[in-house]
């Protein structure tokens, strides 16, 4: 082992390896590459040119992830976050009617409160304000969170008028993403060394004979190579006026991103360092100020850089899954973003059946957390409910929000009125001023 690598990442003090950091990173690579394919075609809709969201994409996921790598050390991917590029096309420029560039403003607006409150701690008081009930609740909602998208994108849930209903078993993509699942499962369970890269790469090759009704799974591009171009009118092409003038309307749509983002971030961020057993009592509790200063910024760089807000991606449980415990991990994903700058054309054609099992296996793994549940009503009600709404709705936020005020209002109920800290009524209020803002603005 490269004795450099192993003091700046702590390798073998967190009872790793190089070879499995690498294997975690390429993990972790191949269960969001979708992003790169997915993120510019929902900014694109904007107007915004398709092959410049291409790079952009790219450089914020290797910014963002670099400074996690390298600054934070921790095993944690970050690149633009799906629900902020929808609230982007969707809420800033089509509903709201602005420009793209005036949509890059609020978006930095948003950062700047993220990074703040990241750089003053106060993001590490309000995580270590958190409930210990609430704080399993976010684990195991995030896992029913997380695997609900795998078993949607593999097709083996699929949604109607009535909710979720089990997939078509006429459907052969169904059945890969079956066969995908109990691939993933047996090499869980036997411990194969890189066993969920293995098997999304079996997936994508099984992909390229398997067919649905719009032909191959797996579609490869006319070309592999497309020569990297960064736009660089895109950066920090920020529309300062016209935000101004619009501060009555963008304000509160600014908050919004702000709450959503701060929280899904921070959960991620808990989540992801508790799986690799790096925050509690008897550990380094490396989820310190470098960690949220690193997915603080990363929101800057995004706008900066011409896309949305860049945040931890909870794909990066695949990782520590896989056994990465190291920013090296991290490292290896900002590597290989910057190789898809070049090959982002057959990188894109993993078709989303194939990572699927990877979500649905990572799921269920922090859903192992149930075995932690009180005994007590009043400590299991909050988390199981998180849970519930997590899995049925798809919305993690909401099952955060609700969680947290089922807790008050049965502290309150039982008059145990130490546990409402000020923590968790700054919490609450936060969050009944989150769901006004999404009854106006989200929908």
């Amino acid at each position: 082992m490269s004795p450099i690598l192993d003091r700046w990442f702590h390798i073998s003090a967190r009872g790793s390896t190089i070879s499995r950091e690498v294997i975690a990173g390429l993990t972790v690579f191949g269960a969001m590459a979708y992003i790169v394919a997915v993120n510019p075609m929902i900014l694109a809709s904007t107007g915004l040119d398709r092959h410049d969201m291409v790079m952009t994409t790219i450089a914020g996921a290797m910014a963002g992830t670099l400074l996690m790598a390298l600054w934070a050390r921790l095993p944690i991917a970050l690149a633009p976050a799906m629900s902020s590029n929808v609230l982007f096309a969707q809420i800033i420029v089509h509903q709201a009617h602005v420009s793209p560039s005036t949509a890059f403003t609020v978006v930095l607006m948003s950062g700047l409160c993220f990074t703040a409150l990241s750089v003053s701690r106060v993001r590490q008081r309000i995580i270590q304000g958190f409930p210990p009930s609430i704080v399993l609740g976010i684990q195991i909602a995030l896992g029913a969170f997380i695997a609900r998208i795998g078993l949607t994108t593999g097709g083996i849930a699929a949604t109607g008028p009535e909710g979720l209903s089990f997939g078509s078993l006429a459907d052969p993509s169904v059945l890969l993403c079956l066969f995908g699942v109990l691939l993933c499962a047996i090499c869980t369970v036997l411990r194969v060394p890189a066993g969920l890269l293995i098997g999304i790469v079996v997936l994508t090759i099984l992909g390229l004979f398997v067919h649905d009704q719009h032909g191959a799974i797996t579609h490869l591009p006319a070309h592999m190579l497309d020569w990297p171009h960064y736009p660089t009118h895109l950066f920090l092409a920020f529309d300062f006026h016209d935000f101004w003038n619009k501060i009555g309307l963008l304000l509160p749509i600014t908050l919004y991103f702000l709450i959503s983002d701060f929280f899904d971030a921070t959960a991620t961020l808990m989540s992801v360092a508790q799986r690799a057993g790096l925050t509690g009592p008897n550990s380094e509790n490396s989820l310190d100020h470098r960690a949220f200063a690193s997915d603080g910024a990363a929101s800057i760089i995004g706008a900066s850089l011409g896309t949305c807000t860049v945040s931890a991606y909870v794909e990066s449980l695949a990782g520590v899954e896989a056994g990465g415990r190291t920013g090296l991990s991290a490292l290896v994903v900002a590597i290989l973003f910057g190789i898809a700058s070049f090959f982002w054309p057959i990188i894109t054609s993993i078709p989303a059946i194939a990572t699927a099992p990877v979500l649905i296996l990572v799921g269920l793994s922090m859903l192992g957390a149930l075995n932690q549940l009180s005994n007590t009503a009043s400590e299991s009600i909050p988390p199981i409910t998180m849970l519930l709404i997590a899995a049925i709705t798809g919305n993690f936020m909401l099952s955060l929000t609700c969680g947290l005020l089922l807790y008050t209002g049965i502290a309150v109920a039982q008059r145990a009125f130490s546990r409402l800290t000020p923590i968790v009524l700054g919490l609450d209020a936060a969050f009944v001023f989150y769901m006004v803002l999404q009854s106006h603005i989200g929908g």
